[in-house]
């Protein structure tokens, strides 16, 4: 797989607002699916697919612990990323709030 594909392959799995919640929610530390579902509408089938997706990427990683399994961000440099894009937009919110153009 060529670098660029591997690149979009994260960036897209990124892009979507219920995966983007689930990479916050494991900012603080791993989860189960259960602790993802508890505070959000979305089923744990739902959840599930959603997490496929950002292993898949290559974005969390897992591990089983009893019946449970357990979800974690793989690379620390996720967290820079998506901390650089809410930055970017407080900034840019800020910049419109504040009448420039």
């Amino acid at each position: 797989m060529k670098i660029d594909s591997m690149e979009v392959n994260v960036l897209k799995a990124l892009a979507h607002p219920v995966r983007l919640e689930i990479v916050k929610k494991l900012f603080n530390g791993e989860r189960c699916v259960c602790e993802l579902c508890d505070d959000n509408e979305y089923s744990q089938a739902n959840m599930s697919q959603h997490l496929k997706l950002l292993k898949d990427a290559d974005i969390v990683t897992t591990r089983k612990d009893g019946n449970k399994v357990i979800y974690t961000i793989k690379h620390s440099e996720v967290k820079e990323i998506i901390t650089l894009v809410d930055r970017l937009v407080r900034t840019e919110i800020d910049r419109l709030l504040n009448g420039e153009e």
